[in-house]
């Protein structure tokens, strides 16, 4: 994209100056965001998403009667156990047919006593694990997850059939789609299957995994839960079969707490040099471009790329009003998550035992899931996960320059250690856009300034490219003042 110069200030009147300016910032306002072509080996991944494989899945879970996490771990047909060990022995199957690298494993917590757990208890995660193929990308960890466990009216019923067909055998089948089919392929950096338990309980068995990744220091990128993703269908009849919702908000709790003042001296450097930074971030106006605020830009833009006329309704929230899911516990620990939902619920069909009442058949039942559209939310989670796997990192320290007053934009960022790096992208959006509206690709550089774009009209991102031109997750780029 050519950068229009403007002439000299000193040789136009305000009014000439203003007519000559404005045209040229609409200009570069309206550039729309990239549309590159289709990625060949993401297009083939999303043809063969099978919504008869998605139905055998929900059918088979629904088959052990309850997914309850305090029902039964012992039947071989019944309860929770009987449902774990089934997800494993397909995951595993999946692995072995194709190679061997997809790694299966049982995640295994112990929850000691909650208002929703009477005694300690042991929560099962299902984890496969398809580690990354390139030196350097493969510690950059890419999580999905679905929860398997299901509940009846009650929750602390762990007798009453609870079949769970949307939730959350649905994301529990999207995500084990997504595993058996992404086995069979390589990515840079690795990608995290879960099938989770506990999440009817309190999100028990993400938060364990993320309170593990937490403290062992595993790199986690992004993370997607996909809960209640069946039906396309709501409790007033509406429908739209070409609609999900994205629940996407980066200023987690966590980050809100960072933000207050420190409450003691014992901070370490480390906190308090967060906290600067998230000050720095609001202050600027960043409260939209933290890291789920990136993902759930990047899922929006790569799901309508890939499946026209689909519509994701990106939603600033953690989570619906006052709910939560399994991406929270890996929010509220700093880790860009967010969350996949139908476009409307159903709350006959969601937390209820089964039964005719009133001549209309209530309970969550597979009979009410849409397959073809929990393949078509599958395909988005795909897409969006191998196109983040194969791309670089986000670049590190991102920083606009504020050293004089001016009206263009310089950017700088730390110097590629990834080889794999070709160049680098520019975005920008009006502060009320929720998605990126302009870009401008500038090479392999590690400073850039754009006479063009003043800081204090446009939000800006900058996104690392590959040289088949797969991009990062954007940053944002912060102050630099000395």
């Amino acid at each position: 994209m050519k950068t229009r110069l403007l002439p000299c200030a000193h040789a136009l009147s305000a009014a000439a100056l203003l007519a000559a300016t404005l045209p040229a910032l609409a200009q570069t306002a309206a550039a729309p965001a990239p549309r590159v072509p289709l990625h060949p080996e993401v297009a083939a991944l999303l043809a063969e998403i099978s919504p008869k494989r998605i139905e055998n899945t929900i059918r088979t879970l629904v088959g052990f009667g309850t997914r309850h996490t305090l029902s039964d771990t012992e039947s071989d047909t019944r309860g929770i156990g009987a449902a774990r060990r089934w997800i494993h022995r397909e995951l595993q199957a999946c692995g072995q047919a194709a190679g061997g690298r997809l790694q299966v494993a049982f995640d295994e917590h112990t929850v000691q006593p909650t208002a929703r757990i009477p005694t300690a208890s042991k929560v099962v995660n299902v984890v496969a694990t398809l580690p990354g193929t390139d030196p350097l990308a493969k510690t950059r960890h890419f999580v999905v997850s679905g929860h398997y466990d299901s509940r009846a009216s009650d929750v602390m019923d762990a007798k009453a059939d609870a079949p769970g067909a949307n939730d959350d055998a649905s994301g529990t089948a999207a995500v084990m789609e997504m595993a058996c089919l992404m086995a069979k392929r390589s990515y840079p950096a690795t990608l995290v299957f879960m099938t989770v338990a506990g999440e009817e309980q309190g999100l028990l068995g993400a938060d364990g995994y993320a309170a593990n990744a937490r403290r062992s220091g595993q790199r986690i990128d992004a993370m997607i839960t996909n809960d209640i993703i069946g039906s396309p269908v709501g409790d007033a009849g509406q429908r739209d079969a070409r609609l999900v919702r994205l629940f996407a908000d980066g200023l987690s709790p966590l980050l809100t707490a960072a933000m207050a003042p420190p409450t003691s001296t014992t901070d370490t450097a480390q906190q308090a040099a967060v906290r600067e930074q998230l000050q720095n971030q609001v202050r600027t106006g960043g409260m939209s471009d933290f890291g789920a605020n990136q993902l759930g830009r990047h899922l929006k833009e790569v799901g309508e790329r890939y499946l026209p006329g689909f519509n994701i309704t990106l939603i600033q929230r953690p989570d619906r009003f006052l709910r939560g899911g399994d991406h929270l516990p890996f929010l509220n620990r700093g880790f860009a998550a967010v969350r996949f939902t139908e476009p409307f619920e159903n709350f006959m069909r969601q937390h209820q035992n089964v039964r005719m009442e009133g001549g209309v058949q209530v309970g969550d039942l597979p009979e009410f899931v849409d397959t073809a559209y929990i393949a078509d939310v599958t395909r988005i989670n795909a897409a969006g996960l191998a196109l983040l796997a194969m791309a670089p990192a986000t670049p590190d320290n991102l920083q606009i320059e504020t050293l004089s007053l001016g009206n263009e934009t310089t950017l700088r960022w730390d110097a590629p250690t990834d080889p794999r790096v070709a160049g680098y992208r520019v975005l920008w959006r009006d502060s009320a856009s929720p998605v990126w509206q302009g870009h401008r690709d500038v090479g392999k550089v590690a400073r850039v300034t754009l006479p063009d774009l003043s800081k204090d009209n446009v939000i800006f991102g900058v996104q690392a490219l590959d040289a088949a031109g797969n991009a990062s997750l954007a940053g944002y780029p912060l102050p630099l003042r000395r």
